[in-house]
């Protein structure tokens, strides 16, 4: 497997920090989709790409996406390894920011961020709320943009839960943005961990410390605090999960962190020398063990009927991800990270953003109903048009905006935020909201 270094602003899926000793004038981001280039360093002695973590999006995405077409039964853990790789990323370019320069920037990250999801987001947004008006009926367009506001703030998770809108019965009356529960639970995430560990960044300096001493002690730190936090996560979700309905302790972000922490655990200097003593000559076979077992869950479990999941088994199935992100970041010869780093499903990987935000949109405008399509026919159909959609997206959206939009940045990129947020705003309370149906009391009898 070939290492590549990305080029121009693009950022790699992994290795990204700044070069040790030196201070960036801005600091690197993990992507989904960074463009790479020939002739990058090693892992941890530069900045690097890793073909095999594009590779796990895509067998993520693919997952959630045979779940919602009914033919993957626990594709739904897909998420689980998104947030497990999502923490293992950013973890790793906070402690890189941390070793470089002594500190983290949260305005720069959260900067960052913005430019890397807002645009795809504020597309689909738009894009699905005209065309949920133009077609939808009026019970949809009256959730579509009492939804919308929630999103565009990262609440959508907590709004769906106080709407009682059950994530396991929501196949009947879909609302089109209730898959962004998960986007909202990572973006809580990316806006609490950079202050945490700007905290202990600050509380991990003692005077006459040498930097990499005093980057060992936060590094310390930064995995005590993750894996104290996985464990209260945990022990929430045992206390908190109902039998009959878990969908407060599966979409809620308190019950749901640990997924994202122990990604985040992984990646910490401590966790990453155990790993590397641990896997040593059996990385390979560690691999394949993991994956045969993530996708035996994925094929067997079924969220209905497994209430174990929400008593350890999601906690169980999380490390695990945590673990094969980890192993294919130590050992990227292994025949587990050469099959991840194939084309096609780097491909899938890296549109998987964009994918995910168009493909449940897709499926529910285009209904069994409105279609007349049914099992393959119309999964195939709804994949190839989530597909196209993402393609679109990533190539007229998000590459032109990441790459090459130099009015993102800085104050004008600023101005641009505002009043993409403003316009959305608009979008929601413009639009009359259609009425509800009215209830003929005779027939309640």
């Amino acid at each position: 497997m070939t290492r590549v270094q990305p080029a121009g602003d693009a950022r790699p899926t992994m290795d990204d920090g700044p070069t040790k000793g030196a201070r960036p004038t801005r600091a690197a981001e993990p992507s989904m989709d960074a463009r790479p280039s020939k002739g990058a360093r090693p892992y941890g002695a530069g900045r690097t790409h890793l073909p095999a973590l594009d590779g796990l999006r895509g067998a993520a995405i693919a997952g959630v996406l045979l779940f919602h077409t009914g033919h993957l039964s626990g594709g739904f853990l897909g998420v689980d390894l998104f947030f497990a790789l999502s923490g293992h990323l950013i973890t790793d370019l906070l402690l890189r920011e941390i070793e470089a320069t002594g500190t983290v920037s949260p305005a720069a990250f959260w900067g960052r961020r913005i430019r890397r999801l807002l645009p795809a987001l504020a597309a689909m947004l738009a894009g699905v709320t005209v065309l949920v008006r133009v077609v939808g009926p009026p019970d949809l367009v009256r959730t579509t943009l009492a939804d919308g506001p929630w999103v565009q703030v990262n609440l959508v998770n907590w709004h769906l839960l106080a709407e009682s809108a059950g994530y396991w019965d929501r196949f009947g009356a879909a609302r089109v943005f209730e898959h962004l529960w998960s986007i909202a639970v990572e973006e809580q995430f990316y806006l609490v961990w950079p202050l945490l560990l700007l905290l202990i960044a600050r509380g991990g300096r003692r005077a006459g410390d040498r930097a990499a001493v005093a980057a060992r002690r936060v590094g310390h730190r930064v995995a005590v605090t993750a894996a104290v936090g996985s464990a209260v996560s945990l022990a929430l979700m045992i206390a908190l999960a109902d039998p009959a309905d878990p969908t407060r302790v599966y979409t809620g972000t308190d019950t749901r962190a640990f997924s994202l922490l122990l990604g985040a655990l992984v990646a910490t200097p401590p966790a990453r020398a155990v790993l590397a003593r641990a896997a040593g000559r059996w990385a390979g076979a560690a691999s394949a063990a993991l994956v045969v077992g993530l996708g035996t869950a994925w094929w067997l479990v079924d969220g209905v009927t497994a209430p174990w999941l929400f008593t350890g088994g999601l906690f169980a199935h999380s490390l695990a991800s945590a673990l094969l992100v980890g192993l294919c970041v130590r050992a990227p010869q292994t025949p587990v990270a050469r099959i991840l780093a194939l084309r096609p499903l780097r491909w899938l990987g890296l549109i998987s953003y964009s994918l995910y935000l168009w493909h449940w949109p897709v499926f529910v405008l285009l209904s069994p109903e409105r279609t007349g399509l049914g099992g393959w026919a119309r999964t195939g159909m709804v994949c190839a048009v989530s597909i196209g959609l993402a393609a679109l997206s990533k190539y007229l959206v998000e590459d032109p905006i990441r790459f090459r939009a130099t009015w993102a940045r800085g104050r004008s990129g600023v101005l641009a935020f505002a009043a993409v947020m403003a316009a959305l705003a608009v979008l929601w309370s413009a639009p009359p909201v259609p009425a509800p149906a009215p209830i003929d009391v005779t027939d309640l009898g």
